[in-house]
């Protein structure tokens, strides 16, 4: 159901933290014209646990409406709580979202039977579902047995696998055929080739025609290609997440132009040593 380079859209704020409403359908209206795939509002990269309820509500929602339904929008809906991730997951269905992204529940570190009852509950608003194992985040694994028990239920089709381990992607192909998203922009290959449909990535938001076109060289199998394509943006993959997401691929889109650096806490701007960092991979690629 989803396939290709999806971005996990930043959220943009204006400066006294507010969101920047115009500059986010200015976003969404430049990654369609650069041809990504679609777009995840209200993930990690859009900074979802420092937004309030409203604000997640209007973001999804001015998304949902800037698109025009030209791409698919998976709506980040999940958060520690079942109950606001029910409720977050029934918004987005409301307004248009065409699935929700639910992340494992953080912080309070459910049993396997606790994410199975929490992923069975939000299935029950009848919004397709991408699953979303972060153990490095989560402090929670998500195991490919889960994995596979929840896609016998009928509104799970995806998983975004961010826990680094091309092996756990193998391990979840071997017991179902859900849909494997990477959750890495280096490992957005390495993925594919072993069944992963594509990336929910960072990257894109600032090479979403270069981060498509990738995905989309490899998967007409013209590999070597792609397989360039992955080497030269590597070392700049790595530069962005070098302290933490988003605060490097914000100072990346400041640097390009395309809006402000400006984080929540407590996140913070990029250290001095990270941005020089982050232009020395910017230059090699060429976007200075």
């Amino acid at each position: 159901m989803f396939s290709g380079s999806i971005v996990a859209l930043v959220t943009p704020f204006l400066k006294g933290g507010s969101v920047d409403y115009d500059k986010i359908v200015e976003l969404v209206e430049w990654h369609i014209q650069q041809g990504t795939n679609g777009i995840v509002p209200c993930g990690t990269t859009g900074e979802a646990p420092t937004l309030d309820y409203n604000e997640r509500c209007q973001i999804i929602k001015t998304v949902v409406d800037a698109t025009k339904g030209r791409v698919p929008v998976i709506a980040g809906t999940g958060s520690y709580s079942t109950r606001d991730t029910v409720a977050m997951t029934h918004y987005a269905k409301k307004v248009g979202a065409d699935a929700a992204l639910v992340v494992t529940p953080y912080y309070n570190k459910p049993t396997p039977k606790g994410c199975l009852q929490h992923f069975s509950l939000v299935a029950e608003e009848g919004l397709p579902l991408v699953l979303y194992n972060h153990p490095g985040r989560t402090g929670t694994k998500l195991t490919p047995a889960t994995i596979a028990e929840l896609f016998k239920i009928p509104e799970v089709v995806a998983v975004k696998e961010a826990g680094g381990d091309v092996s756990v992607a193998m391990d979840i192909r071997e017991r179902c055929d859900i849909t494997i998203l990477s959750g890495d922009d280096n490992l957005t290959i390495p993925f594919m080739a072993v069944g992963a449909k594509g990336v929910i990535s960072v990257v894109a938001n600032i090479l979403p025609k270069e981060w498509a076109d990738m995905v989309a060289k490899y998967t007409s199998k013209n590999e070597e290609e792609a397989l360039k394509k992955a080497y030269f943006y590597r070392n700049l993959c790595r530069a962005i997440v070098s302290e933490n997401n988003p605060q490097g691929v914000k100072y990346a889109m400041r640097v390009m132009g395309l809006c402000s650096d400006d984080v929540r806490l407590p996140l913070i701007e990029s250290s001095s040593h990270a941005k020089q960092t982050i232009e020395l991979a910017m230059g090699t690629c060429g976007l200075l």
